[in-house]
């Protein structure tokens, strides 16, 4: 499963709460408690783009100093 939208549904609805795992299957990411493809490539994405962030992120502290 998508553990960054797990971690977002879940601050957003309460750790104890079965709506994160609700909204994961309705939006596709999750068949039961199996993940899809698409929540893969959901994990993927965020994975990169992360990686991207940081990445400028550094660049960035650098030319500064």
């Amino acid at each position: 499963m998508p553990k960054f939208l797990e971690k977002k549904l879940k601050e957003e609805y309460g750790a104890d709460s079965d709506i994160p795992y609700k909204v994961m299957n309705s939006i596709g990411a999750m068949h039961g408690n199996k993940e899809t493809d698409k929540g893969k490539e959901m994990e993927a994405k965020h994975a990169a783009h992360s990686r991207m962030h940081k990445r400028a992120k550094a660049k960035k502290y650098v030319m500064e100093h």
